[in-house]
């Protein structure tokens, strides 16, 4: 049941169909066969999984940072968790190794996340930065070249979402930069 009050509290969380969209943006975009054909992400299990969150913590950064859009931000992680675990499943994982397989995935999410957000901090050179996180996290410490390029994707995409107002983000009424726009 809808309650009428509910409207003068806060902004409604998107329908799991809205987010169902917003995360399969998220999913089609760390998809995009330039990250792995020109700037070195490996195409594989790991590769993909770096890339859905590196583009996951693009999209909760632009949501932190919108006030109105918490619910909506974490309402997005839990599907990606709930993505996370039936794919697991999918793939045979047992019912008692799943739990302990999540687990991991979260401590490398908000792992992840720390390295971005403080290489965005860093206050000499947050390009560079950016650049030697993704070296490590994405691309496994080889090729800082072509961190450096996906490190101005990261820019670019973050500017971009940069310019989304809190309404439009979790309409999904935005789009990723395409990927080799900086290359």
């Amino acid at each position: 049941m809808i309650w009428p009050f509910d409207q003068f509290t806060s902004p409604r969380s998107p329908s799991r169909g809205t987010i169902e969209a917003i995360y399969g943006m998220i999913v089609a975009q760390a998809r995009e066969p330039a990250f792995y054909k020109t700037l070195g992400v490996q195409d594989s299990v790991n590769g993909r999984f770096e890339m859905i969150v590196l583009h996951l913590w693009l999209v909760l950064r632009q949501a932190r940072a919108q006030s109105d859009n918490v619910a909506f931000g974490q309402a997005l992680f839990d599907y990606f968790c709930s993505d996370l675990d039936a794919n697991l499943r999918e793939m045979g994982v047992g019912d008692l190794t799943v739990p302990k397989r999540m687990q991991k995935f979260g401590e490398a999410f908000y792992g992840r996340a720390a390295a971005y957000d403080n290489a965005l901090a860093d206050e000499d050179n947050p390009s560079e930065a950016m650049a030697k996180a993704l070296c490590r996290n994405v691309l496994n410490g080889f090729g800082l070249d072509k961190a450096r390029l996906l490190a101005a994707y990261v820019d670019n995409a973050a500017a971009t979402l940069a310019r989304v107002d809190a309404a439009a983000l979790r309409s999904g009424r935005w789009r990723f930069p395409p990927a080799l726009a900086v290359a």
